[in-house]
């Protein structure tokens, strides 16, 4: 599986790099584009749940490199659920050889 991490950038300006089994997350996120913080959870659901199934197609079993990654980012995203207008930045999209996407 190819796999790709995605930078983001929180709304306090703390970053984390998210790791993606599949090219999926391509389909749902642009460098340089900010989320409001709801949408960037359920994009963020959406996508690593596929990649994950995608997982299982080819290896019979979900990716649970995408569901552990899926939980950090709700936790981290619980943190900021009070701050009104929040917004998370996807700053880049990268191959597993660190090449951009």
């Amino acid at each position: 599986m190819p796999e790709m991490y995605f930078d983001v950038r929180w709304p306090d300006g703390l970053t984390q790099r998210c790791y993606s089994p599949s090219t999926i997350v391509e389909d749902y996120f642009t460098p340089g584009a900010a989320y409001e913080l709801a949408e960037f959870v359920e994009r963020s659901r959406t996508a690593l749940g596929i990649a994950g199934e995608r997982v299982r197609e080819k290896f019979g079993f979900f990716c649970t490199g995408a569901s552990d990654q899926l939980a950090r980012i709700e936790r981290t995203a619980a943190a900021y659920g009070d701050i009104g207008g929040a917004k998370v930045t996807v700053e880049s999209l990268t191959g597993a050889d660190g090449s951009p996407r």
